[in-house]
């Protein structure tokens, strides 16, 4: 491998050539990816399981095939949402015509989390591909192995010059950051996304964060009690509680508690059996660092199930922890973990203000047969994105775009909202030779009083 300078200029010099442009290139290069994850599918899930213990049904639809969703969506899409765009021009403008084109930003650097080591560095990569970027991969340090298949994939796929694969722990991700690049993809934690937004300032670069949060589930007494328990069950123990999306606390109403607690205990235990922590489809906790972490918080409060961990294989069972309040240990920082704190409620107009007065969550699950409170908490709660009556599957399509607000986010990808954000638009108006209207020359005369008839 090159060094980082001579891989950005080779790069640089590729894009200039304009090579990445064509639209049938980037099909083509789309296809060889898609082409060579079939061909490595058995190394992909192989190295998933050693890094998380995911079971190759998991590691499959929650991260090879969404990325396989997001190839074929663009292969048949992209030719169409790429295609220059022809509209209104302003009376005041005649005779004139207004396009509107999608351009390459250029040199992207997309530095993937961990948790979906596999979907969170492949599918930005689609994007930016389709758009007609050359692009530098950081994987994740803490998920090696990987981390080492995607770049034998890529190593195999595309010449360096084109995208590229640079692994390593924080050193080489400072120094990435203090080179210059067209657009930066970050997935990540909120505080390294102040980094790299702070490091992208220095070269007016601009940045995508798809960060995190804590995410609320809210349960209300109209709900399916027994399809909740069922959905929040499945929605925290996938990755084992290591996705941003996760449901991260549960906001029910004291009618109900109880009842949920049963059917999210049952559902687990149907999952998993009755001690999850030793099912070998049961992801482990990435590394030791935020298994002790999770333990300590645990540690913190009242379980009321789980609580049980075992430290050879860095697997902790689905906790719930009941008399939470908002200001206990497990309330103030996002868990990414299996572990589920549950506050009750009576009144809706209870939680609602506390909700707005905290950092804008990644996602909001509302349970509810409630039409009045699904518009209400949809229409005056800001979140990245979320589900009626499920978990996490918002973001496993290419039709909806994916991001986060605020402290979560910004910035949208999958799908057509891949094209938004790998591209620029780039609006031209031409203007014809043949006639020139005088109107916006000095001197005005009484030009106002024709303008005000154009313009309002």
């Amino acid at each position: 491998m090159n060094s980082i300078d001579t891989i950005l200029k080779n790069q640089k010099k590729f894009y200039n050539s304009g090579a990445t442009k064509d639209l049938a290139f980037r099909k083509k290069s789309l296809i060889k990816l898609r082409d060579s994850m079939k061909e490595h599918e058995k190394e992909i899930l192989l190295a998933l399981h050693k890094d998380l213990c995911k079971s190759e049904f998991e590691a499959y639809v929650t991260e090879i095939g969404i990325v396989l969703e997001e190839i074929n969506f663009m292969l048949k899409n992209m030719g169409k949402l790429l295609k220059k765009k022809t509209v209104r021009t302003p009376l005041t403008q005649f005779p004139s015509k207004s396009t509107i084109y999608h351009e390459p930003y250029g040199n992207v650097l997309i530095m993937s989390p961990w948790n979906y080591p596999f979907q969170l560095a492949l599918a930005p990569l689609v994007g930016a591909i389709a758009c007609g970027n050359c692009a530098i991969i950081k994987p994740s340090n803490y998920s090696p192995e990987t981390s080492a298949i995607i770049r034998k994939i890529i190593s195999k796929t595309f010449h360096q010059n084109y995208v590229a694969v640079i692994e390593g722990g924080r050193e080489v991700n400072q120094t990435l950051l203090d080179h210059k690049f067209d657009l930066i993809f970050f997935t990540g934690s909120a505080e390294v996304g102040k980094i790299v937004m702070e490091k992208a300032a220095k070269h007016l670069t601009p940045v995508v964060l798809e960060l995190g949060g804590k995410s609320p589930c809210i349960v209300d007494e109209t709900a399916n009690i027994k399809l909740a328990g069922k959905r929040i069950a499945w929605g925290k123990c996938l990755n084992s509680g290591q996705t941003c999306v996760a449901p991260d606390y549960l906001l029910v109403h004291k009618s109900v508690k109880n009842q949920l607690i049963e059917e999210i205990i049952k559902n687990v235990e149907i999952f998993y059996g009755k001690l999850p922590e030793t099912h070998p489809d049961f992801p482990k906790i990435i590394n030791q660092k935020h298994f002790e972490r999770l333990k300590n918080l645990i540690q913190s409060g009242h379980v009321i199930y789980g609580g049980r961990y075992h430290e050879e294989t860095n697997k902790i069972a689905l906790t719930l922890m009941d008399r939470v309040t908002w200001d206990d240990p497990v309330m103030q920082e996002e868990l990414f973990g299996p572990i589920l704190p549950i506050i009750e409620y009576e009144n809706v107009e209870e939680f609602l203000p506390i909700l707005n007065s905290r950092p804008k969550p990644l996602a909001l699950y509302l349970f509810t047969k409630s039409k009045k409170l699904e518009k209400k908490v949809t229409r005056d709660v800001s979140y990245g994105g979320g589900c009626i009556n499920d978990t996490i599957i918002h973001l496993a399509t290419s039709y909806m775009g994916f991001g986060g607000v605020g402290e979560s986010g910004m910035g949208n990808y999958h799908g057509a909202a891949s094209i938004e954000t790998f591209s620029h638009c780039k609006s031209i108006m031409k203007k014809s030779t043949l006639i020139d209207i005088p109107l916006r020359y000095p001197p005005y005369l009484n030009h106002l009083k024709l303008a005000k008839k154009l313009m309002k």
